[in-house]
């Protein structure tokens, strides 16, 4: 759950600490192969686009679990960092400041 700034209740939420979530999947060494080949002669490279899109869901998904498991009913201003391609795999890192609702009922 996101809020914006200029909420009428943003008043009733507590901010809470930074929540970082880091996610590295591995890539298939022969799709590896086939992607840096295609990074020669050119064109899409689905493999990585498959690869850093799962890494990216992942990683929201465990922010929002580690979010839950520490109290906190969502988190606010979630950053995706530039998912990069590593040796052998796809890095993503995510972010954002768990809150709570003050008067939750």
């Amino acid at each position: 759950m996101l809020i914006a700034l200029d909420h009428p209740h943003r008043d009733d939420i507590e901010i809470g600490e930074l929540l970082v979530v880091v996610t590295v999947y591995a890539a298939n060494i022969v799709q590896d192969v086939r992607e840096n080949i295609r990074n020669l002669v050119g064109g899409r490279m689905t493999h990585y686009e498959r690869l850093i899109q799962a890494a990216v869901e992942q990683a929201l998904a465990d922010l929002e679990a580690k979010a839950t498991a520490k109290g906190y009913a969502g988190v606010l201003g979630v950053k995706i960092s530039h998912p990069s391609v590593v040796d052998g795999g796809v890095e993503v890192v995510v972010y954002g400041n768990g809150f709570r609702m003050r008067n939750a009922e």
